[in-house]
């Protein structure tokens, strides 16, 4: 199966996820250890495309993700900055989505700069993980509230 740019943008914008993990570490010189990854995760009868997704890429792993879902993971930091970031730099994201890589990418920009072996740059990369993820739950809150005020205006 052969993947075409678009196709995997449309894709990602819809089951994919930019994730970004700050662990404690006792051996890290801050005491924390920052994980970024990039996650698409399907039904196991449509593992066939995780696997198409890892050829496209040329990095990553496939893996049981929970019960009966797979994933495809790519976690290893030349992998997303030789390959996810610059995919998603030429290729951008048409939904929020777009914003998450984008925090997603200093991020990881800031681990090339060595800023997350310093509690300093731990807690920039903290702040910018905060606001990953949470555009569509402020998106849904305000949908909900509108949604209340339109209700109680009917007689």
């Amino acid at each position: 199966m052969q993947l075409q740019a678009q196709w995997v943008v449309g894709f990602v914008d819809g089951e994919g996820c930019f994730h970004v993990s700050i662990n404690k570490h006792k051996e890290m010189k801050t005491g924390y250890q920052v994980l970024p990854e990039f996650t698409v995760v399907q039904h196991k009868r449509d593992v066939q495309i995780l696997y198409a997704f890892k050829t496209y890429f040329g990095c990553g792993v496939v893996r049981k993700n929970h019960d009966d879902r797979m994933s495809y993971r790519v976690r290893g930091f030349d992998n997303l900055m030789n390959h996810i970031i610059p995919f998603f730099e030429t290729h951008e994201l048409k939904t929020k989505k777009q914003f998450d890589f984008q925090l997603f990418r200093q991020v990881v920009l800031k681990m090339k700069r060595k800023e997350h072996l310093t509690l300093e740059g731990v807690e920039e990369i903290r702040k910018l993980k905060e606001q990953m993820n949470r555009l569509q739950t402020k998106i849904e809150s305000d949908f909900i509230r509108k949604t209340k005020d339109q209700s109680s205006e009917i007689p």
